[in-house]
């Protein structure tokens, strides 16, 4: 299963989804589960604090960029996730075609003013709430569900 994470700078929420996806579901060997991420507008940069968290986690961070999703047009994702909202609101290029489309909202940590360790419990937090998400999808690519199913469990997973 091939899932593209999309927000629209690409440099916080959809690159910590890219990583920890990929890092899940190697350290799980259950499902062959390919992510990436990509944005409307990138930034052009990863947020270095994505890079900080996402390593103190354990989890790789080699090859992560930010990028446009028309850089991806050769991916052909079985699934598209939204992970801000305004990414859920924009146009989607017409190459995501019958991919399954879904909108987990996810709070923005590099958003947070305030001390060091509250921008880092807010970096911890998000990547526990994609790990939770991210193990609940890894359960639902195991079994044989149609897209409405597998969209409407989705949708349920952003909801929690």
């Amino acid at each position: 299963m091939k899932i593209l994470y999309i927000c629209t700078h690409n440099r916080c929420r959809s690159i910590l989804s890219e990583a920890i996806t990929n890092h899940v579901s190697f350290a799980q060997a259950q499902v062959s589960i390919q992510a990436k991420s990509a944005g409307s507008q990138p930034a052009g940069e990863v947020h270095p604090l994505s890079i900080q968290y996402l390593q103190e986690a354990g989890v790789s961070t080699a090859g992560l960029a930010s990028q446009s999703w028309d850089e991806l047009e050769e991916f052909a994702p079985d699934m598209v996730v939204t992970v801000c909202d305004s990414a859920a609101g924009e146009s989607c290029p017409v190459w995501f075609g019958k991919s399954v489309k879904v909108h987990w909202g996810l709070t923005d940590p590099s958003k947070v003013e305030g001390s060091d360790e509250e921008k880092a419990q807010a970096f911890r937090e998000t990547i526990a709430e994609i790990q939770r998400r991210v193990t609940e999808l890894l359960a639902l690519a195991d079994k044989e569900l149609s897209q409405e199913e597998l969209r409407s469990a989705l949708n349920k997973l952003g909801a929690i």
